[in-house]
């Protein structure tokens, strides 16, 4: 067993979250090499990255130029100036209303959130008024499968069509998506064509494209006090379908979005759930577009954590309440968030978790978040490696003091070292006190790290570091958690560059006090990349068979406590598809609530070929939408329904899938939403 110095708590120290501790440690070079990857992190400007190359294949940064010594050692104590974080803090009780804090950027009760320079994070702890603060979790892009590219003009559900007398495809409502690559306002199946010059006005009221600069921001046109990124408003959008039919020219093009790609993820999700041929077909429309380095062009310049993810579902909300509508201000709104965060205990005690929950307490708002694409956990066919984005959950019970436990994780990068950086979060309960052990591929023991302490920044025999955290009594939950960070040596000069070790890391779990013994582990999706010969550097770490548990897979994100969380319902197998996430949550909740036809779902391509409007996809992404324009129907019945009430019509109505009874199962929750049954339901509340 290596011995190493493990160290105690600083009373600051106990109010910065593990990780953001780690960022602040770290050098202006290695932050912006984060950057890339850590969705809470980007550089003040360009001048900060010029001399910095991007992580984006083995060109960029050669994998087999290891240095076989550093001659002059990291300076990971040079804190970054030019780095900026956005970051949530949670203020003491009484403070909901004092002034604003340094960088504060939002407010919803005592949760605030900011965008600080690193080196400012340390002065803001000391102040009185904060509580603690972490740094928003990373954004994961979403996954769908694309299952054709050319597909037939698609049809609305027949069940909702069969009643349209009482919700009328939802008029007065309005459904708000909150997505990534842009929302292709000019396709067909947003254009009303009822419109009085006939000529087909687009159903977008407002589109914010939080990477953009072609638009004001929301501060700015004064529907939110968010000053980045763009406000397309649909006058906006209109004038340049008006502009454009004159001119020759594309309305994407007077009107730009920072993101514009063929078979948009957001247009898609769009148009299944308020689409012309959608679920919700009569309501308005409003976008928020994540921005993932559209507008830079380079990540490392933009922001995509779950802070921006607070922000949308603010801005959707205050955009609802100025909409006029018969006479009064104020619409109702159905959002619908197809992205997923895996950070964080999975028990709505997040700090994005409980700004969502705290908003969904005013009647007329609900928010749909798709449970998430991992529940594979081992090959489907010969070739099949779907299973690795499925392996990202353990869990078990030590029975009694002086047991261990084994959690074996495999890091795989290129088949010899991983550039991207590696992070594993394990939970487990008040009354016990656990220390833990960690061995790297072909080396000796690190540890133990005990209750109360951490090691920062250990540098391995391969130069790549090692952090763990065994943090105490967490303030959102009161949990006990564990922070592992395996990184990579980034050097500043070209070359110094040494991966994290491919292979099989053991964490063992020492049972130093046990009263109750449970715990959960989740590991960090940072590394999210397209897995092919060109960068497969970014392939995700994952547990093996024998640590993966398959249940409690769902996106944190999707854990709310009003939230409702949705699982990809196969029509034609009349199952669970196998890559939808399962529950329940860590504290043993029901999510996800339901499943929706999420497999093979034709929808809008947008910003595609001008034959070739329709694109199919598979994912739970595709199945969220459909539950959001469903909510969005009921809503145009009974504006006044709770967010507590729409999730127990939406329980109350489910139907079970062939061979269930009512009881909840962890894959396909309550069972299939029932269109008509949540209407009827809703018309009684």
């Amino acid at each position: 067993m290596s011995k190493i110095g493990s160290k105690s708590h600083t009373s600051e120290d106990r109010k910065i979250h593990p990780k953001l501790r780690l960022f602040a440690n770290g050098d202006t070079t290695v932050n912006v090499l984060r950057a890339e990857q850590c969705g809470a992190l980007a550089a003040k400007s360009k001048a900060v990255i010029s001399k910095i190359p991007q992580l984006r294949g083995d060109e960029a940064m050669p994998l087999t130029k290891i240095p076989a010594k550093v001659k002059t050692p990291p300076k990971l104590k040079r804190v970054s100036k030019d780095v900026l974080v956005n970051a949530f803090v949670e203020l003491n009780d009484g403070a909901g209303n004092s002034k604003p804090l340094p960088g504060e950027t939002g407010r919803i009760g005592n949760i605030a959130t900011v965008q600080l320079a690193l080196n400012d994070i340390g002065g803001l702890a000391a102040d009185p008024r904060v509580s603690y603060i972490s740094s928003g979790d990373v954004i994961n892009p979403p996954t769908p499968e694309i299952s054709l590219s050319h597909v037939p003009v698609p049809h609305r559900p027949a069940d909702v069509s069969s009643i349209w007398n009482l919700h009328k495809y939802g008029e007065g409502v309005l459904i708000g998506i909150i997505d990534v690559q842009g929302f292709d306002f000019t396709h067909d199946d947003f254009l009303d064509r009822d419109s009085p010059d006939g000529k087909g006005r687009t159903r977008f009221v407002g589109i914010w494209d939080q990477g953009g600069n072609a638009r004001p921001s929301p501060k700015q046109g004064k529907i939110a006090p968010y000053d980045y990124g763009a406000e397309f408003t649909g006058d906006h959008l209109n004038a340049a379908l008006q502009a454009a039919r004159g001119a020759g020219v594309s309305a994407l093009d007077l009107e730009p979005q920072s993101q514009m790609a063929d078979q948009s993820h957001g247009t898609h999700v769009a148009s299944i759930a308020a689409g012309n041929r959608g679920i919700c077909s009569k309501a308005m429309l409003a976008g928020v577009l994540i921005d993932l380095g559209g507008g830079s062009g380079d990540r490392r310049l933009s922001f995509y954590d779950s802070t921006r993810i607070a922000h949308a579902v603010d801005y959707l909300f205050r955009l609802a309440a100025k909409i006029p509508w018969k006479g009064k201000k104020g619409v109702p709104v159905s959002i619908n968030i197809s992205l997923g965060t895996n950070g964080h205990a999975h028990d709505a005690s997040s700090a994005v978790s409980r700004w969502i929950d705290y908003a969904l307490a005013t009647p007329e708002r609900s928010v749909c978040v798709a449970a998430g694409n991992s529940g594979q956990e081992a090959p489907a066919y010969q070739g099949d490696i779907g299973f690795v984005m499925g392996r990202i959950h353990t869990s078990g019970k030590i029975p009694a003091s002086g047991l261990d436990h084994d959690i074996i994780w495999n890091v795989v990068g290129n088949g010899l070292v991983d550039i991207s950086e590696n992070e594993l979060e394990i939970w487990y309960e008040p009354q016990d006190r656990l220390a833990i052990s960690i061995r790297p591929p072909d080396m000796d023991w690190i540890g133990p790290i005990e209750p109360g302490k951490f090691v920062e920044n250990h540098q391995l025999d391969d130069l790549s570091f090692i952090s763990v955290y065994n943090e105490l009594y967490h303030p959102a939950n009161g949990s006990n958690y564990i922070s592992i960070y395996i990184t990579p040596f980034l050097g500043t000069s070209l070359g110094q560059i040494a991966g994290v070790r491919a292979g099989t890391w053991t964490v063992r779990l020492h049972g130093r006090e046990i009263r109750d013994g449970r715990f959960h582990g989740w590991i960090e999706r940072d590394d999210p990349g397209r897995i092919g010969n060109t960068d497969l550097w970014r392939f995700p770490s994952f547990f093996s068979p024998e640590s993966n548990v398959d249940n409690s897979s769902v996106s944190s994100l999707a854990c709310g406590h009003r939230v409702i969380s949705v699982a990809n319902l196969d029509e034609a197998a009349e199952d669970i598809n196998i890559s939808s996430s399962q529950g329940p949550t860590r504290d043993g909740r029901a999510k996800p609530e339901v499943a929706a036809p999420g497999t093979n779902i034709s929808a809008a391509r947008g910003f595609g070929p001008e034959d070739e409007k329709w694109v199919q996809m598979t994912g739970t992404s595709m199945a969220s939408p459909y539950v959001a324009g469903v909510i969005g129907l009921m809503f145009a019945v009974e504006p006044r329904l709770t967010a507590a009430q729409i999730g127990g019509i939406i329980k109350r109505t489910a139907r079970p899938l062939p061979g269930y009874d009512f009881d909840w199962v962890n894959d396909a929750g309550f069972g299939r939403i029932d269109i008509q049954a949540c209407i009827e339901e809703a018309k009684i509340v």
